[in-house]
């Protein structure tokens, strides 16, 4: 397993090598002039001043050469320059990313326990009218588009009842907790700022519960299924057979069987959602690095483009890589080749 593992890490360099070179040339390859993000329009006619931009922005040079300039800076850590805010495309990111985890990783949470909830009650009242119930709420969490049931919640339950905040990751007139994680509930409770850690909470649960909620209804159907075949299974009949309720056979039998292949479709899950956040992180004036990656495309921010997809592309490699070793620490039966 350490031999699989060091080959997967070796790798990483080379597959994030290849990934930064597609992304680069296809970014070159998008119609649209960045200079517009880079030069006032009403300066866009001075040749002189065009010239001068150019220059210090390397785009009067070749594409070869700006290609080798940009992995030669890739190696050294650089990003490059955002065209929209002029900083390094690192500290940007360095600075959004701990919005982004930690809404993910909330949306990950509630997202897999409200699915294993709803499997597990599915499976256990099968045909009834609570499966039915699950299912449907399931379903409806996989099948409705991000943007729309977000702006929906949004308005009924911010705007229109006001049990939830609105956007945005605290009131607008608060002050965010000293920086240690860059997660306002994390860093408030250190703080032991409790009212600051409530507010920051309900700023959470929304988009979390939107994000989450794409996630219940793949988690749910998974379980589900699992349970159902593996209720009918020898070590079920036996357990039963041996006195055991129809709770402990579902919950210390079945569940931890279901468990094996809902770790692959985790992992997988979580590196989707870090890269597939944008919407909801636009809807909610959520700071990550989502609605960092929209307001880059929409700018032709190039240097912004290549960082956030280089970003996404270590999540799902990382993800790829802990899922495999979580199946073969979950099923230690499964040869690693």
């Amino acid at each position: 397993m350490l031999a699989y593992v060091l080959r997967r890490l070796i790798a990483i360099p080379f597959l994030l090598l290849g990934v930064a070179s597609v992304s680069f040339f296809l970014s070159q390859m998008t119609k649209g002039d960045p200079l517009a993000a880079l030069v006032p329009e009403k300066m866009m006619n001075d040749a002189e001043v065009v010239a001068a931009v150019k220059a210090e922005w390397g785009l009067d040079q070749p594409l070869p050469v700006r290609y080798v300039t940009y992995l030669g800076n890739l190696l050294h850590g650089d990003m490059g320059t955002s065209f929209s805010t002029r900083r390094p495309v690192a500290v940007d990111i360095a600075e959004r990313l701990p919005a982004t985890l930690e809404l993910v990783i909330a949306a990950m949470i509630l997202g897999t326990a409200l699915g294993i909830g709803l499997g597990l009650l599915s499976a256990r009242f099968r045909g009834s009218v609570t499966d039915g119930a699950s299912r449907i709420f399931a379903l409806i969490g996989s099948s409705l588009p991000i943007f729309w049931s977000g702006l929906i919640l949004l308005f009924v339950l911010s705007v229109q009842f006001q049990l939830v905040p609105g956007t945005g990751r605290l009131p607008a007139r608060v002050d965010p907790p000293p920086h240690v994680s860059g997660f306002y509930t994390l860093d408030s409770l250190l703080a032991g700022d409790w009212a600051l850690f409530g507010q920051s909470l309900a700023h959470l649960a929304l988009p979390a519960f939107v994000l989450g909620w794409s996630v219940t209804g793949i988690v749910a159907r998974l379980v589900r299924s699992s349970l159902i075949e593996g209720l009918g299974q020898d070590y079920a009949r036996t357990a039963r057979a041996k006195g055991a309720p129809e709770r402990v056979v579902l919950i210390n039998h079945a569940l931890r069987n279901a468990m094996i292949p809902l770790l692959t479709i985790l992992g997988f899950t979580f590196a989707y959602l870090i890269t597939g956040a944008v919407l909801t992180e636009t809807i909610f004036a959520w700071p990550g690095i989502g609605s960092y990656a929209v307001r880059a495309a929409g700018s032709l921010d190039y240097p912004a483009i290549g960082g956030v997809t280089i970003v996404g592309s270590i999540a799902f490699l990382l993800a790829n890589l802990a899922t495999d070793i979580a199946y073969a620490w979950a099923n230690p039966r499964m040869k690693v080749s």
